[in-house]
Order: structure tokens, then sequence, then C-alpha cells
């Protein structure tokens, strides 16, 4: 890989794979768009080029860079958070910009799209995640990912391209977004506030930004065609041992106030990958201690 596109780079995982590939001396195109408010995210370096692109322009983008690409990273999606996860018309909507992903992959020379799947395209089970787990998802977030997944895996293979989808479970790093479990923990801690939680129960899976960026580097080179991964620590633990690990950092004094917030309607209970085909086929494994991951975080604020 010489050179790749990726959308979506202003996130934790956007970010995270950017300076990776810049580390790995990728030329990087990155699509955003122009009424960003975290373009500021996005590395500044001379082997990253910013071209402004909304999901709603990808079929229409062309290129005039003079140059051809090796691999599309498609992050970006509308409705990732809040009420729009279950807005139906947004999430089939995220479904044609995917296709237009894979349009727009093609027209920039690619030859491979990787598309970046979730945690909610299986719904509620109470196994560690494979490739091959049923999927069952119960709210809109998670019916587009399992389309978008299925559907651009049939597109990628009729116009010539390799396809590989990543379910992603829970990501943590830099520049997450401040709405997540650990950003809502450390800004209420960091303010001196008390920060109330559901009882904690949940056995949950965390994985630090950067090991999810050298995962998907990984993957860009040496992912199989047509192939889902699932993309997490592989190490569950309960939700109630990570918060108290941020408050340990933070404030080793202050109070913690569980069972405040009620279990949500389909509250997931358990979450785990099971990485083993991520790891066969590409060598990675999940480097980062989750307390190193947090001082990095607080250390980037």
């Amino acid at each position: 890989m010489k050179r790749a596109i990726v959308t979506g780079a202003t996130g934790a995982i956007g970010t995270a794979l950017v300076r990776k590939l810049i580390d790995k001396k990728i030329e990087v195109l990155v699509f955003t768009r122009t009424d960003s408010q975290r373009n500021q995210n996005i590395p500044c370096h001379r082997l990253v080029q910013i071209k402004f692109c909304s999901l709603q322009q990808l079929s229409t983008i062309e290129n005039d860079t003079g140059k051809t690409y090796d691999v599309f990273y498609h992050l970006a999606w509308r409705g990732a958070s809040g009420p729009e996860r279950n807005d139906m018309y947004i999430q089939n909507g995220n479904v044609g910009y995917a296709l237009d992903a894979v349009e727009t992959a093609k027209r920039f020379g690619c030859h491979t799209f990787i598309g970046a799947g979730s945690q909610a395209e299986y719904g509620n089970i109470n196994l560690p995640l494979k490739c091959d787990t049923p999927a069952f998802p119960n709210m809109g977030y998670g019916y587009a990912k399992l389309c978008a997944g299925q559907m651009t895996r049939d597109y990628a293979a009729q116009l010539g391209l390799r396809h590989i989808w990543v379910r992603i479970l829970s990501v943590y790093g830099p520049n997450d977004g401040a709405k997540s479990m650990i950003m809502y923990t450390i800004d209420k801690l960091k303010r001196g506030m008390v920060p109330e939680f559901t009882k904690g129960e949940q056995m949950w899976d965390y994985l630090y930004s950067d090991d999810a960026a050298e995962a998907l580097y990984l993957l860009g080179e040496k992912g199989n065609d047509q192939k889902i991964y699932v993309l997490g620590s592989g190490t569950a633990k309960p939700l109630k041992e990570y918060i108290q690990k941020i408050r340990d950092i933070i404030a080793p004094d202050r109070k913690l106030n569980f069972g405040a917030v009620p279990y949500g309607k389909n509250q997931v209970m358990y979450l785990c990958a099971d990485t083993s085909e991520l790891e066969k086929d590409t060598g990675w494994y999940a480097a980062t201690d989750f307390s190193d991951g947090i001082r990095a975080i607080i250390n980037n604020l």
C-alpha cells in the first residue's frame, strides 16, 4: 500500500488510522465535510491531503489529484450516536452512501475497499462474537450496518475490488465523541463531579484506538477478500471495573454513583470479540493496556 483514502477521519478511529498510515509512509487522502467541527483533529502532515466531500457528494466527486490509490477505508456514517441510531430513513441513507463509497474507490483506482461494520450487527448475543456468529440486529443502526456490509461486498466483487468488512466493537482513544462512556467519565471526574452510571454489570470489550488503527492497516495489507473480521481486544471485563480504573487515575478518592441510571431497552450485557481470524490472517494483537490508553486520552485533552 502506497496511498490510501479515508472517510470519517475526524474521530478516535479515523485520526488514529491516519496517524498509523503516516507512520508507515503512506500518502493519505481524507474526505471530510467542510462544516465538520472536528476537522482540526485530522493530523497535519505533508503526506495528508484533504478533499472536502460530504457523504452526499461521494457519488459525484472526481479524481482530480493526478494519482491513483490503493485502499479505501470507509469509516464515515451518519447518525452513529443518539436517537438517530434508530432513525430508519437516516440509516437507510447510509447504505446508499456505502455503495457510493465503493464506486468512488473504483473511480480513484483502489484495489481494496475496507468498510467499518459494528457490534450492533449482532444484536444481543451473550457469546464471543465471531465472523460467522448469526447476526440479529435490533435497531436501525445495526440493520443498516449489516445491509451495507452485504451489499458493498457484492458491489465490490462486481467492480473487481477486494472487499473487507470489519465489525468494530467499542473503541476508545483521543478524539472520541464527548458522549461516549469513557469521555463522559473523564469529563465528570476532571470537573470534580460525581458521574452516574448503571450498575456496571455489563461484561465489556474495550480496544484502544491505536490498536484498532494497526488492525485496519494490517487488513489493508493482508486481509482476505470477501471476509468479515471482528475487531476488539478479545477480553471482556465488568464495565464497573473500567470505570473504577478511570477514577483511580483521575480522582482516586471520588465517589462513583453506580445504579443511578437504569439499563436501557435491549441493553447488551455481554460484549467480547473473538479475534482469532484477525490474528491468524494478519498477526495482529491488542497491545495497549486500558489504563495506559486512558492516560493517553487525558494527555491529549
